[in-house]
This record gives structure tokens, sequence and C-alpha cells, in this order.
């Protein structure tokens, strides 16, 4: 059975998430930059990487290597394209976060932004597990009605396949499960999107070796 994710068209993706009454494409772009920027790591992992928001601020100065990595592999084809600038610094890398974690390489910093709702705090914590970084950043989505997490537009029903894998990630309960696995939050920092619901990144840093 296919992942939901692996169904949505990247353009009913995308013009969802850039909708002025949405704007998630638009504020996730501003703190991918700062994630970027943020750490003194020169290859990083980013998770759920979908069209590639926020490649443009990848510095070929600063990352000897950047993993985009999705499942979707109609997501990954067009990154490729999109970025094609970033030849030798940028690999696309096909993955089922869930159940292929081990296929995942090392990297110095983890990004996952709007993700981890979709693969569960256990899932998260194992790829972690693998992947071994230094510091982790993510963005999780609060919302103001757990019963419409998917913001209303003319797209909302390209996004119906994905109740069934849609988990409502808690605040405290990805600090737990990521303290438990050897990361302390030092960093919090919320966005406030105009239909009500707000992003918030979340960051950590290893204080000792993961474990399960």
């Amino acid at each position: 059975m296919k992942n939901p994710w692996e169904e949505i068209s990247l353009d009913d993706y995308e013009k969802h998430m850039s909708l002025n009454s949405v704007r998630q494409l638009q504020t996730m772009n501003l703190i991918i930059k700062k994630q970027l920027e943020a750490y003194p790591a020169d290859t990083a992992m980013i998770l759920g990487i979908a069209g590639g928001n926020g490649l443009e601020h990848v510095s070929a100065d600063k990352y000897r290597t950047v993993y985009g990595v999705d499942i979707n592999e109609d997501y990954l084809r067009a990154v490729s394209e999109r970025y094609s600038g970033l030849s030798g610094v940028l690999r696309c890398l096909r993955a089922d976060l869930i159940n292929e974690a081990e296929k995942l390489p090392r990297a110095q910093l983890v990004i996952a932004d709007l993700l981890i709702e979709y693969i569960g705090c256990a899932a998260f914590v194992n790829v972690l597990l693998h992947t071994s970084p230094e510091y982790v950043s993510c963005v999780i989505q609060i919302n103001t009605d757990d019963e419409n997490w998917v913001s209303d537009s003319p797209y909302i029903h390209a996004f119906d396949g994905l109740d069934s894998v849609h988990h409502q990630m808690e605040e405290k309960e990805l600090t737990a499960a990521l303290t438990k696995a050897g990361y302390s939050l030092i960093l919090r920092e919320s966005y406030p999107l105009p239909n009500g619901k707000a992003l918030t990144r979340l960051d950590y840093r290893r204080t000792k070796q993961p474990r399960g």
C-alpha cells in the first residue's frame, strides 16, 4: 500500500501551501534559511524535502553535502531539476522514514519541518539513531482546530488521504522523546499564520550518545 504522500501532486501541494490564507510555504522558506545558517555543520539532511523550498539558501561555501529526503520520487526529480546549480552538494534520497531509516547516511544537522506529524515520534527518534546528528531543527504545526488540521483551500481534497498517517504533534511529547534519545532543547520560536494556526520551531543539540 502506497504512502498517501506519494499520491499528492507537487503542484497541488505548493499551490495550497502558498495561498495568502495559508502562507506556510513563505513562512517555511524564512525558517529554513535560519535553520541552514544557525549551526557549525557542513552536512545537513532535510527530511520531507517536497519541492525543495528553501534550498536556494544553501551555501556551497558552508555545506559539503545536503541530503534531500522524501518518499515521493516525483518530488525528488523536481528538486534535482530546480536546483541543478547545487550539483555536487545536493543529494536526493528516496526513503520511507518509518521502514527504511537504515538507508540514511549520517549528517551533522537534521532538519524536519512539518514531517514528524506524519511519521510519529518513535520513527523520528529511530531516524536520529541512524543519522546521529549533532543538531536537530524541527517545525511542528500548532492547530487551533484539531479536527481541521489542513487549512481550507481549493486544494484541500488533495490531502484527504493524509488522515490515515497524521499524528497530532505536541511540543512536550516531542521534547520528551528527544530528551530520552540524548538531545536537549536549545531554541524555541513561534511563527503565527494568517488562519489562526502557528508554526513552532524547536531546535535540539545532542548532549549524549542517543539510545533507544
